[in-house]
């Protein structure tokens, strides 16, 4: 009698995973941080930087600790795929297993947060300013770029719900 399929992730497709992972929460920080608006008055230029809005730090702490977190599993991953051996051995399933789920939650409400204040201002503020327009656009990227970066987090940690020793 033949064995049960193994549904266990090839390493090759998980490291994939959290490479697109990785550069999602990349170009998203990176848009993020460059994004400023400067209100000209005659009183005065007004910058506006993202870290002016709650929603819009909270989804900068968001991303980063998405990016420090793939990037160590990203490692692991590669010296998994290159010497065929798990460094920690099934304690570090359940790392992988629990620290996937909570850094997709941690995306996924970053994301949210942002697209709700980013929709509010959009109904709030004036859009015929371009400057504005372009802001709030900028940070729409940034924020679909987190929840892309949620959606492949979510995946890696389906892949490594696969992953788990089975309990008799």
């Amino acid at each position: 009698m033949a064995p049960p399929p193994s549904t266990a992730v090839s390493p090759i497709v998980s490291l994939l995973v959290r490479i697109l992972t990785f550069v999602c929460l990349l170009i998203s920080v990176i848009i993020l941080i460059t994004n400023t608006y400067t209100e000209r008055s005659d009183y005065g230029d007004v910058k506006t930087k993202f870290t002016d809005f709650h929603a819009y730090r909270y989804l900068l702490g968001a991303i980063v600790i998405g990016l420090a977190y793939t990037l160590f599993q990203t490692a692991l991953t590669i010296f998994l795929v290159s010497t065929g051996n798990r460094i920690g051995g099934d304690g570090m399933l359940q790392l992988d297993f629990y620290g996937d789920k909570v850094i997709s939650y941690v995306l996924a409400t970053g994301a949210a947060a942002s697209f709700g204040m980013t929709q509010d201002f959009k109904r709030l503020v004036d859009r015929s300013d371009s400057g504005v327009d372009k802001f709030l656009s900028k940070a729409d990227a940034a924020t679909s770029l987190c929840l892309l970066g949620f959606l492949f987090a979510a995946i890696s940690s389906i892949f490594s719900a696969f992953s788990l020793p089975k309990r008799a």
